[in-house]
């Protein structure tokens, strides 16, 4: 596995880590609290960074079937920091979070971490 493929590996387990801890906090409490949108929002960076590297370090490129389920996974949590941050403009920190988008955020985490299962499963069956 080239230098490259295992920094991003190395940093979409870290992404993972945070989506967990924000989505799974969220939908505890059923608020967009300080911790859920810091590692939600952080999730996005280093998800973004990780699909960064591993494109870099792929002899595929970035269209290949793996690249788009994780691209659409990436858009979706994206999207849901997007929403969080306008409801957080709108509304406040600490705001109740509307069924939607209580279910938009499970769903797309849902998504992200099949994708993730995925990406693990091509590198063990190569």
């Amino acid at each position: 596995m080239n230098t490259y493929i295992q920094i991003g590996t190395s940093i979409v387990f870290f992404a993972l880590i945070s989506y967990s801890i924000g989505i799974i906090t969220e939908q505890r409490i059923r608020r967009i609290s300080k911790i859920v949108i810091t590692f939600l929002s952080l999730g996005v960076i280093l998800d973004i960074t990780a699909t960064i590297f591993m494109i870099i370090g792929s002899d595929k490129g970035g269209f290949t079937i793996h690249g788009f389920i994780g691209y659409s996974s990436l858009f979706g949590m994206l999207l849901d920091a997007i929403f969080m941050w306008i409801r957080i403009s709108k509304y406040g920190i600490n705001n109740e979070v509307p069924k939607s988008l209580h279910l938009y955020s499970r769903y797309a985490y849902i998504w992200w971490v099949l994708a993730f299962i995925t990406g693990g499963l091509l590198v063990l069956f190569r």
